[in-house]
């Protein structure tokens, strides 16, 4: 990994040309491997346990800020590796110390970032770990619903709640259901209010 890690390229401009295209058609998708070679089912959480803020670990959040220092070790003594440079992206708290958090990204990087640049707010990528094609996001949570958008992998989304299976994103003022496997920021099986 180079000495310092701009998040900038990883995402496509939210309201860029070519991120969501309206269609009234189907599509049916294969989900694909995720760049440590593993589907997203197959990413299961390891077991929750309670970490010292009293929330457990490990769990899903998004940026705060659009410039978050990225640092070795938990504290400021540690060298800056990366700089993240996209408000509301994921990231998911893998361990905690005192105001620290150790996150990981969508690519499996791993670093700490203090706490108050971190939100509780929910947002998923879509399907991260695709390159070359368009995932539907349907008018209701089936599979048979009409489709309401084409999302390009790597879309910043906001997450409004997922029944275990399927999850009511916003991407601009689009809103509309995608499986819950197709996105990187909620767990398999996880329930969002």
């Amino acid at each position: 990994m180079a000495a310092t890690k701009a998040r900038i390229a990883l995402l496509p401009i939210l309201f860029g040309l070519g991120c969501v295209a309206l269609l009234g058609v189907g599509l049916t998708f294969g989900i694909g491997l995720a760049a440590n070679g593993t589907s997203p089912a197959q990413q299961t959480a390891t077991p929750i346990k309670i970490g010292p803020s009293g929330l457990p670990i490990p769990r899903f959040v998004s940026l705060k800020a659009d410039r978050v220092n990225v640092r070795r070790g938990p504290s400021k003594n540690y060298a800056i590796g990366w700089v993240y440079a996209r408000q509301g992206l994921p990231v998911e708290i893998v361990a905690e110390s005192e105001n620290w958090r150790q996150v990981r990204d969508s690519d499996g990087d791993e670093g700490w970032v203090f706490h108050s640049l971190l939100s509780g707010r929910r947002t998923a990528l879509v399907a991260p770990w695709l390159k070359q094609t368009t995932l539907p996001m349907h008018e209701a949570p089936k599979s048979t619903a009409n489709v309401a958008a084409q999302v390009e992998p790597g879309v910043l989304g906001r997450i409004e709640r997922c029944d275990g299976s399927w999850c009511l994103m916003a991407v601009g003022d689009i809103e509309g259901w995608m499986t819950q496997e197709a996105l990187w920021g909620a767990y398999p099986g996880e329930v969002i209010e």
